[in-house]
């Protein structure tokens, strides 16, 4: 009997999934662990913060530079090389005997986290573009399920006292293996061609633009992540509530990323991300403006499914710019989508300190406001040909 084969395109649909559920399972097995960091080395909170920094320090810093070399050699390649460094940093992560030792496998950790992030986001893009629906939100969907099941399993082995070495050892063999048999399922970039120095130009302008508001878009999730269970006990006075808020603005975000795809064939991009900014707009505006426990969790689920699909569009609309490569788009944008996340929390618990959470919060009204009012101009602008 013939022995059937994947569609062209199925394949390396089914290898990005892997892709990026083997990547959010990943970062959930570093989030779990960072007490574990902690208590080996006896760190402070400021070091532990230093620590975590790193992180986002190497994958910050070497963005740019990455999305160069994604450009160069396609990212089905930088897939299958960034797969191995990413493989190797977390597998050495537990093992190193002392903290600066950590501290330097953690900037590399974020670096190849980075390049295997780059990568697999312009593979998306490139197995997208010659597909007959979308599917970058589920991927990034499948990001999230990454986590959470990484998170559950990690919690599993660490009550049943497995080596913390062991388990970041478990999961760079998997990387690896993930890695090896993805990579040839994976399908080359289409090439940019010679480059219009004028649509070059014209592209690269655009680009920040679109940056900057995935710079707004994460800054808003990256405060809802980290702010909401504070404003449950503290603003809406409900502590037996208060972790319920992450729950309910991720399982928003769930279902926004799930269902993404088919509102984005069905209603377009543009529209998509205006309805997008209107939901999670009007959802943290009735967080704020009745701080009860159930209208703020409310709230947080309607911000959930604005925000799931803003990061997703803002990295197709990056890799459709003419005159420059997908990899090299969508680098310039996370990088800046990095910072806001990285940032958010932090600007929200300094405005937060001098006039209060629930005032602090309406920097994020502001932020998912600014995306549902110009953000649909600005894909636009940038999604017509150049002249």
């Amino acid at each position: 009997m013939q022995r059937q084969t994947l569609p062209p395109r199925t394949a390396p649909r089914y290898a990005s999934m892997a892709l990026f559920f083997v990547a959010g399972a990943t970062y959930a097995t570093w989030g779990i662990h960072i007490p574990t960091l902690r208590d080996r080395f006896a760190l402070s909170p400021a070091w532990l913060s230093v620590a975590m920094f790193a992180v986002a320090l190497g994958a910050i810093v070497a963005m740019q530079p990455l999305g160069r070399q994604v450009a160069k050699l396609g990212s089905d390649k930088v897939v299958g090389i960034s797969a191995w460094c990413f493989a190797a940093a977390t597998g050495l992560l537990m093992l190193m005997p002392n903290f600066w030792l950590t501290l330097v496998v953690l900037i590399g950790f974020g670096i190849a986290n980075a390049a295997y992030d780059v990568a697999m986001n312009a593979q998306a893009a490139t197995v997208e573009a010659g597909s007959d629906k979308p599917i970058m939100s589920t991927l990034h969907g499948l990001f999230s399920v990454g986590g959470m099941v990484g998170a559950s399993v990690g919690g599993g082995l660490i009550s049943l006292g497995v080596p913390p070495w062991l388990h970041f050892v478990g999961m760079g063999v998997l990387i690896a293996i993930v890695g090896v048999i993805a990579r040839p399922k994976l399908i080359a970039d289409p090439t940019v061609g010679a480059m219009n120095q004028d649509k070059h130009a014209h592209s690269g302008r655009l680009l920040w633009v679109i940056g900057f508001l995935a710079f707004l878009g994460l800054v808003a999730e990256g405060a809802m992540y980290d702010w909401t269970a504070i404003y449950l006990r503290d603003v809406a006075q409900s502590a037996a509530l208060a972790s319920f808020g992450y729950a309910t603005f991720s399982g928003g975000m769930a279902v926004g990323r799930f269902s993404g795809d088919a509102l984005r064939a069905r209603l377009g991009m543009l529209k998509l991300l205006m309805v997008s900014g209107c939901v999670g707009l009007a959802g943290i505006v009735l967080a704020l403006a009745w701080p009860h426990p159930w209208a703020a969790l409310i709230g947080f689920l309607f911000m959930g499914l604005g925000c799931a699909n803003l990061v997703p569009i803002f990295f197709v609309a990056a890799s459709k710019l003419p005159g420059m490569h997908a990899g090299e788009a969508i680098a310039a944008v996370a990088r800046l989508a990095y910072v806001g996340m990285l940032i958010g929390p932090v600007l929200i618990g300094f405005v937060a300190e001098h006039a209060g959470l629930r005032l602090a919060m309406v920097l994020v009204a502001l932020s998912i406001a600014w995306i549902a009012i110009d953000g649909s101009r600005v894909l636009k602008k940038a999604l017509k040909p150049a002249p």
